[in-house]
Formats: C-alpha cells, sequence, structure tokens
C-alpha cells in the first residue's frame, strides 16, 4: 500500500488547474437553450459543433465534420469524423446531427437558434458519417448555421422536456472538458476529456469560480488566485504594478463591439448629409480613445469588424476638421444667430458612455452646435426612447462579428417600429447588396459585397462611427503556449501547458 501511495503522489502533484472567473452560475449547461453568459461560456468547454473558424476568422474548418463541400448553391454535406465519442462513451453519428436539429424546431424548445434554422429546408442523413443540409434558396450562413453545439441523441430522445431536462445540469458533450462539479455560487470544475478526438488536453481540470462582484474578481486576480482575467484600462494604466506583471502576461486585442452617435433619419435636421458629415468632421474621435480608455482602443471607421472578411480597409480613419464643418453647417443653414441645437441620448448601464456624451458635447460646442444630454436607465432608455424612436440622436453600441448580417440595422425592411433600423436608414444601393449577400455562399464574393457595403453606408454618415475599445486580458506566465489571434486567445487551449510555479 506504501508503495502504491508513492506511485500516485507525483502524478497528483503535477495535475494542473486553470483557475477562471465567471460573473454567475450557469442556467443551462444545454448549448442548444442556452441565452446567458455563464451558461455559454462553460458549454462552450462540453460540446463541439459540426464547423468553426480557424483563428484568424478568415476560413471556416472541420470541427465534429472533417470536411463539407458544397453539392450547389442551396447544398452543403458534411462528412463527420469517425473517431469522436460522447464523454459516456457511446460513438458520436449523423443521428445526433438530426435530432439536435430537431430539437431546435420543437415548438416547446424556447432556443436562440431557431430563426437561424429558418432557411433550412431539409437535414438528412445518408449513413452514420453524411449529413445534407438542404436550404430553400443560397445562404449566406449556410455554413455558421452549423456552429452551435450538437446533443447526444441517445441521451435525450426520450426525454419530454428538454426545457426542465436533468442533462441541463449534468451534460454530456464531445468537448475537451467534461463537467466535474457543479457548486451554485461557488465553483464550477471541468475536467480533461480523456477521449477527446484532437488530443487529451495539456490542463487536467478547469476551476470557474463563481465571483458577482467585479472588485472582487479584480481583487483575487491580483493575488493570483486567478489565472486568467480581463482588466480596464484604467485597472492597467494605474491599479496594477511592476510585481502583479511578474506573474501576469498582458494580451491586448481589438474588442469585438463599437460605439456609435446614431442619428434619427426622419428629422429634417439629419436628413441633410451636410449636417452629418459636419458632425463627424467636429469629433476628435482618437482624443475620445485617449480620453476613455487611455489609448486602449481605436477610431472606429465603419460597421464591420477591423480584420475580418466584411471590412474595407481602404476607407479613411475620419480625422477633425472644424473649418470644414463650420462652413458645411452654414452651407446648411445655421450659424450663431440660428444655432444647430439636438439632444443626445444614452443610458448609464455602461458606465463609459455618459462621459463620450460629454466628450461629443463639448467638442461640437467647438463649432456653435449646443447639444443637451438624457442619461437613462436601460430599459427605460430601450422601452421609452430607442424603440418607439422618439429621439433625436442615440449613443449606443453593437457587436462585430466575423460574417455580418447587416440586414437587421441597414435594410429599408427594418426601419419600423420595434426594429434594430430605428434610425430610419435607407438606401437602396444598400439594400440591393444586402440581399444580393445573403444569396451568395462564396466566401471571397461575400467579403466584395461587404467591403462594397462597407464603403456605401460610411458615405452616408447615418451613424458617427466611433471607437472601438480593446480587450486587455492577463495571463499567468506559467500558461503556454498563448497565441493571440483574431478569434482571441482561446482557439489552441487544448494545447496551453502550466508550468509548475
Amino acid at each position: 500500500m506504501r508503495i502504491f501511495y508513492l506511485l500516485i503522489l507525483p502524478l497528483f502533484l503535477a495535475a494542473s488547474t486553470l483557475h477562471l472567473a465567471t460573473s454567475a452560475n450557469p442556467a443551462r449547461l444545454n448549448p442548444i437553450i442556452a441565452t446567458d453568459t455563464a451558461s455559454s461560456e462553460v458549454a462552450g468547454f462540453i460540446f463541439n459543433g459540426l464547423v468553426k473558424f480557424d483563428k484568424d476568422g478568415k476560413e471556416i474548418i472541420g470541427d465534429l465534420a472533417e470536411s463539407y463541400r458544397f453539392e450547389d448553391n442551396r447544398t452543403v454535406v458534411f462528412r463527420l469524423r469517425r473517431n469522436v465519442k460522447w464523454q459516456d462513451g457511446a460513438p458520436f453519428t449523423s443521428e445526433d446531427v438530426l435530432f439536435t436539429y430537431k430539437i431546435i424546431n420543437d415548438p416547446s424548445v424556447v432556443s436562440p437558434y431557431t430563426s437561424t434554422f429558418r432557411m433550412v429546408e431539409s437535414v438528412t442523413a445518408p449513413d452514420e458519417h453524411t449529413v445534407r443540409v438542404v436550404y430553400k434558396q443560397p445562404y449566406f450562413k449556410a455554413l455558421e448555421t452549423w456552429m452551435m453545439g450538437i446533443l447526444p441523441a441517445h441521451l435525450l430522445k426520450d426525454d419530454d422536456n428538454i426545457m426542465s431536462s436533468g442533462f441541463n445540469l449534468n451534460p454530456v458533450g464531445t468537448g475537451p472538458f467534461r463537467l466535474g462539479k457543479l457548486e451554485f455560487s461557488k465553483q464550477i470544475e471541468l475536467v480533461a476529456n480523456d477521449d477527446y478526438f484532437e488530443h487529451r488536453p495539456k490542463i487536467d481540470r478547469i476551476s470557474f469560480h463563481v465571483i458577482p462582484d467585479p472588485t472582487t474578481r479584480f481583487l483575487m486576480l491580483k493575488a493570483g488566485q486567478i489565472d486568467l482575467g480581463a482588466l480596464e484600462a484604467m485597472q492597467y494604466e494605474r491599479q496594477v504594478d511592476d510585481a502583479f506583471f511578474e506573474r501576469f502576461r498582458p494580451i491586448e486585442m481589438i474588442s469585438h463591439t463599437y460605439t456609435y452617435l446614431g442619428f434619427n433619419l426622419r428629422l429634417e435636421k439629419f436628413k441633410d448629409p451636410r449636417v452629418r458629415r459636419a458632425l463627424s468632421l467636429a469629433i476628435d474621435r482618437q482624443a475620445m480613445v485617449d480620453i476613455l480608455f487611455m489609448g486602449h482602443g481605436r477610431v472606429c471607421t465603419g460597421p464591420f469588424l477591423p480584420g475580418g472578411p466584411a471590412y474595407n480597409p481602404e476607407v479613411p480613419v475620419p480625422e477633425p476638421d472644424l473649418e470644414a464643418a463650420r462652413a458645411l453647417l452654414k452651407a446648411a443653414g445655421y450659424d450663431e444667430a440660428h444655432p444647430l441645437t439636438f439632444e443626445i441620448a444614452t443610458s448609464n448601464s455602461n458606465s463609459i458612455r455618459p462621459y463620450s456624451a460629454e466628450i461629443i458635447q463639448h467638442q461640437l460646442s467647438k463649432i456653435g452646435v449646443k447639444v443637451t444630454l438624457r442619461i437613462m436607465e436601460w430599459q427605460a432608455f430601450l422601452n421609452m426612447v430607442v424603440f418607439p424612436r422618439e429621439f433625436e440622436t442615440v449613443l449606443l453600441g453593437w457587436a462585430l462579428t466575423l460574417t455580418p448580417d447587416p440586414y437587421l440595422l441597414w435594410h429599408s425592411d427594418n426601419d419600423k417600429p420595434g426594429a434594430f433600423n430605428f434610425i430610419g436608414y435607407r438606401n437602396k444601393e444598400v439594400d440591393a447588396l444586402i440581399e444580393r449577400m445573403q444569396m451568395t455562399v462564396d466566401r471571397t464574393e461575400l467579403s466584395r459585397i461587404w467591403q462594397e457595403m462597407f464603403k456605401r453606408i460610411t458615405d452616408d454618415d447615418p451613424y458617427l462611427f466611433l471607437y472601438i475599445p480593446d480587450d486587455i486580458t492577463v495571463v499567468n506566465h506559467n500558461i503556454r503556449p498563448i497565441e493571440p489571434a483574431l478569434e482571441g486567445i482561446w482557439h489552441n487551449f487544448i494545447d496551453w501547458e502550466m508550468a509548475p510555479e
């Protein structure tokens, strides 16, 4: 017995645990019905989709599917990997894909993916390792549709109510980690999947500490109780010292969100493109980045993610020109005797945006524009201002994705109450580009359409595209190899190792 203990002790000591923090308890660890951030974050380690983006966000590559091909512009065929097992040892087959599709379309199941599958006409399985998907028409997200996690048919096909299933808190996936322990308001522990089809993760465990308070999370990070975390610009510049960076490596990357000032284009004052251009020329966006984020960000040039396939690098970075701005306002009929006036409405749910509004107010005063501010609670802002379209301008933000769908924001069809084109943007050329984009499956052609759309939208100045903050992540120096890319740092996490302290 003594020899046995001596043999296992070095193995126990060598086990590695990656300590992370999450702000809330996961509600459902089921990728099809997970709608909260905590659930989606944890479920992402447990489940796989058929495909995923490569680390640079340029190509879509296989995940559970080893390959795919388009038979025609409406039909995609996935060839599934043959060496994949569920975490209970059962084989993964095409039956699981068909079952997941059925669950998403079940009227009793509330899933964020239901609308994503509205374009699918049929899903069939010619054999255990082939899935054939036919779309109602050519669809630009034919592949992205299948990036959501796949569910195990053998465990859930007899479950009467997926929404309340015990599976949701005791999941079984195909992913690199399996659930080891779930202690609400305390800890979620994931354990490496020895049979993961790529290879066993080199880190043995991931421990999520449930910490709702951001100040507590920051203090735990400073104390080294968390191995990886996010810092705000102020924390990075003023609240950590040299000793902190002896333990942590900072990684700064572009975030996937932007902030904008949107005009109500139904108002006469903002129908005039000279007014919109004048206001754009009066804003010093780089000064906003420097003041709000201490330089940790960049000027936003348009609606799509910089570095992604939709981004147009030929659109110039907006530069302030106060003299030109004053001339445009004067041509539009505004001067000291008859100044342009309007209100900026925004919410205090984002701590930065009220300060952004004040900077805009100050900068526009230099060209004689008088701006008033209205700062509101988030739900009141949405329900009383944004969706009823009761505003002059709104200060808001949108997410930036690798495969943008501009239909919701920029198509004339969505200039209606309750829709996301609440500024009232209408451009027939942009509408035509969006409609052409939706029926394009060739990635190169898609990129060309997006980039043309990018330029046309920015030329119209329907928004003042303002800034994109950086994400500042710090990672324990003992974790390697960390390889930052457009998709972030997690793309190669199964290869991470933790050197001993």
